[in-house]
């Protein structure tokens, strides 16, 4: 695993904003997957979505992690809340990083996203049975992939923030003791 904490979730779930947070209270840098594949692509991802489907921006979700895996360290990398659905995604993620969970509720998604139309796979008729049945499906793959869930209902980016570093500064302990490092 590298010394990077990756953040994975369902869209809406504070990703980005908790990564920004992370990376400037750590002096990581940040990397956020969507934008990264937008500006690799020269697309935005409705269009990516609508020109070429879903499968082919899937595949470049998978290859854009094997490069992060190359040439990060130190970074905090907000993931697109599909790409751990993919078994391979998953994989890959962990070795990027200590990946974190940040888990929400249907509630707390409908009322951050309310009016946002750039979200694809909420482009539908009944966008809160859309977000149930996805929360429905994604989170026990969402925690399986994680190395730590966050709920994030009700906390504070901050708090959010602390919990995460708390955590990842025990896992960064524990990997040096079981090296043999610091060990008196």
């Amino acid at each position: 695993m590298k010394d990077n904490i990756v953040l994975i979730g369902f869209m809406g779930c504070g990703k980005t904003t908790v990564g920004e947070k992370l990376a400037a209270d750590l002096s990581f840098d940040f990397i956020d997957t969507d934008q990264y594949i937008e500006e690799k692509e020269a697309m935005i991802i409705n269009d990516i979505f609508a020109t070429k489907g879903e499968e082919y921006f899937r595949g470049l979700e998978t290859s854009s992690l094997e490069e992060l895996i190359s040439c990060t360290e130190k970074t905090i990398v907000s993931s697109g809340g599909g790409l751990p659905l993919r078994k391979e995604n998953a994989e890959l993620l962990k070795k990027l990083g200590f990946v974190v969970y940040l888990r929400v509720q249907n509630e707390t998604v409908l009322q951050r996203l309310k009016g946002d139309t750039t979200r694809p796979l909420l482009a539908c008729e009944n966008p809160a049975k859309r977000v149930e049945e996805l929360l429905e499906f994604r989170d026990p793959i969402y925690e399986v992939g994680a190395h730590l869930v966050v709920d994030v209902d009700g906390k504070t980016v901050e708090a959010i923030a602390e919990e995460i570093v708390r955590n990842y500064e025990i896992m960064r302990q524990s990997k040096k003791e079981d090296k043999g490092i610091g060990n008196e």
